[in-house]
Order: C-alpha cells, then structure tokens, then sequence
C-alpha cells in the first residue's frame, strides 16, 4: 500500500458519505483514486477505487434498500470500513486488505436478486475503472492484471467507448500545416 494516508482520507470520506446518503459524492471521490492509481500503479488504490464507485452506484438505487437483505449488506460495510480505517490508523496493512475482502465477501452471503444485483456493479466497476486507467495512459495489459479482469472484457469495453473519438489538442492550423507539407513536395 503505497499511500496509506490518501487511502485512509477516502475510506474516511467514503464512511461519512454513505451515512449521509451522497452517492455522487461517493463516485466523485472514487475518480481522484484512479487518478493516484495510474500514477503510483498501486492495487490497494484500484481496489479501493473500484469500492467506492461501486458503493456509490449501489446507494443511488434507493430501491436497492427495500430488499430484504440490504441491512445486512449495508452494516457489513459499515462495519468493515471502520475497521479497514482503525486498521490503516495503526499501520497494519494486512488486516486493512482482509477488512476490505470482507465488504467484498459479505456479496456471498447476499442471495436472490440483491446479491446478483450489486455483484453485477462490483464486476462493471472493475471494468469501468480499468478503461479509466488506461485513458490515464496504462497499456491495456497493463491495467487488466492491476484489476483482475480478462483483457478480453477489457478491450470489449475499450471498443464500445468513445476514446477513439476523443479531440486532441492540435498544435498548429491545418491549413498552415498543409502549407508546409506543400513547400516541402512542391
């Protein structure tokens, strides 16, 4: 864990935005760790970036907590980020990285169609914060083994983007190029 301290502010951030309710919130926190994710290629930042856009994405489907089973799954979390966060506050990385497992695993023991429902935005989490990091520059091989997704899932997600569409800052005019290109053929 290459920077407990940033970790430790958005597990912090991200326990005080779940009780408030702000899910927007919660993602736009969750896009600053993919940013020091593809700078430090570090996996307890990707792992928690993928949690906190999850998180974020399961708060803002408030139907999600008239389940039966979404107490469970909410307490869980609750429960194993203050523990993730007591953890980092005393240096002890190992049990830091089993608390976070746990929210991860508490998805087990969710059955029926709130148990599909969130493993379904863990997954398309993953794979949505993979394609961010490579628009941050990594190669896909790359960040497909940070995240532990195919590549093929990867560059199925890469196709279907817009990046080839992307506007690139032009240096110069085009016809002042063109011009260029002329007196150098001409």
């Amino acid at each position: 864990m290459k920077e407990i301290d940033n970790i430790l502010r958005i597990l912090r951030e991200t326990l005080r935005l779940i009780k408030e309710d702000k899910t927007d919130e919660l993602k736009t926190l969750s896009k600053q760790t993919v940013h020091s994710a593809a700078i430090s290629q570090d996996g307890d930042n990707i792992i928690v970036a993928v949690l906190v856009y999850s998180l974020g994405k399961i708060s803002e489907r408030s139907h999600y907590r008239e389940m039966e089973e979404w107490p469970d799954f909410y307490n869980a979390v609750i429960k194993n980020l203050k523990l993730t966060i007591s953890a980092l506050e005393k240096n002890n990385i190992e049990n830091a990285r089993i608390y976070l497992g746990r929210i991860r695993n508490s998805l087990n023991k969710i059955s029926g169609d709130l148990g599909r429902y969130i493993k379904d935005i863990f997954r398309k989490a993953e794979i949505n914060k993979a394609f961010r990091l490579y628009e941050h520059g990594l190669s896909s091989e790359q960040t497909a083994k940070l995240l532990g997704v195919s590549l093929w899932d990867l560059a199925s997600y890469i196709g279907q983007s817009s990046i080839g569409d992307s506007k690139f800052a032009i240096s110069m005019p085009v016809a002042k190029r063109i011009k260029i290109v002329e007196e150098i053929f001409g």
